[in-house]
């Protein structure tokens, strides 16, 4: 009695310890993801405006109603998933070939991992400001290039049509080297048995890519593409700074008008709906593309 009453006793301290051991990071969540999201919950209901808080009032459904009839949430929407389309792609399979790169030429790994992993640690203001310069379409460094060989200037970002395509272009150079590494890291638990097993019995290097490396860096893959949407959906740096939402709200993100609307306008209600709508929407896509990718299946 006394030796199962000790061990109840040690298991109660244990469990007492583990949760002392949490407690730093479930108050941290409280503070900076439960809380707030409750408070957008319960403000997207009102029309609390910032400086006039003592005056608001509860408006029920309004917010929403408003919402589904914006032109400028619906073009954000549409925005953000053109980004999202194009960017996936792109980054992922950039990253992947860096890594099928890296991983080849075992002389020089570390230059090239620093090579291609240093503008992940740049910031994304200063590399926006950086890619402005470039891009600039009368004394830029890509247009004077453009000249020399022949071709017309380009606009690049003060124009509706290529706005986009050039943010996902400076976004997939920004972060395909924080994927490559992960990628890299999947292809050196690859083991080299079963690459020789394979030479043996004849298959050739694309074989191989799509028999045993695609397959086997199937979790991996799965991690990044799951990262790399979410990421997606949150673009506002390269807008905010590069191109301010235009030309035309072509470059417009949800993100960056929930941004104007609850800080610049002060319309805390208003902005606190998108928020609940669209941090839905990113739910409901995560879960489709974890779906579509298997990802439910290998846990």
């Amino acid at each position: 009695m006394e030796m199962k009453l000790f061990q109840k006793n040690k298991k109660v301290r244990e469990n007492i310890s583990g949760y002392l051991f949490l407690a730093p990071a479930f108050i941290i969540l409280g503070l900076f993801l439960f809380i707030p999201t409750l408070m957008s919950i319960y403000y997207s209901f009102t029309d609390y405006y910032m400086l006039t808080p003592d005056k608001t009032t509860v408006i029920g459904f309004d917010n929403f109603t408003r919402l589904f009839k914006d032109p400028l949430m619906r073009k954000s929407i549409i925005n953000i998933f053109q980004f999202v389309i194009l960017i996936m792609p792109i980054q992922v399979g950039a990253a992947l070939g860096l890594a099928l790169l890296v991983n080849n030429n075992k002389k020089h790994t570390i230059i090239y991992k620093i090579a291609y992993f240093s503008p992940v640690v740049m910031s994304l203001v200063v590399v926006s400001i950086l890619w402005m310069y470039l891009l600039n379409p009368s004394a830029g460094l890509i247009n004077e290039i453009l000249v020399r060989i022949g071709l017309d200037r380009q606009p690049f970002l003060s124009s509706p049509n290529q706005a986009m395509i050039t943010i996902v272009f400076v976004s997939a150079w920004q972060g395909a080297g924080y994927q490559m590494l992960i990628f890299l890291a999947g292809l050196q638990n690859i083991p080299n048995e079963v690459y020789e097993a394979a030479t043996i019995d004849g298959a050739n290097r694309w074989q191989q890519f799509t028999k045993i490396t695609l397959p086997m860096l199937k979790p991996t893959s799965i991690l990044i593409l799951t990262t790399t949407l979410i990421d997606a959906f949150k673009l506002i740096i390269q807008p905010m700074v590069m191109t301010q939402g235009g030309p035309l709200n072509s470059t417009l993100t949800p993100v960056y008008y929930i941004y104007r609307t609850g800080f610049t306008d002060r319309y805390v209600g208003y902005a606190s709906a998108m928020t609940v709508i669209y941090g839905a929407i990113i739910i409901i896509f995560t879960l489709i593309q974890r779906r579509l990718t298997g990802a439910d299946e290998n846990e």
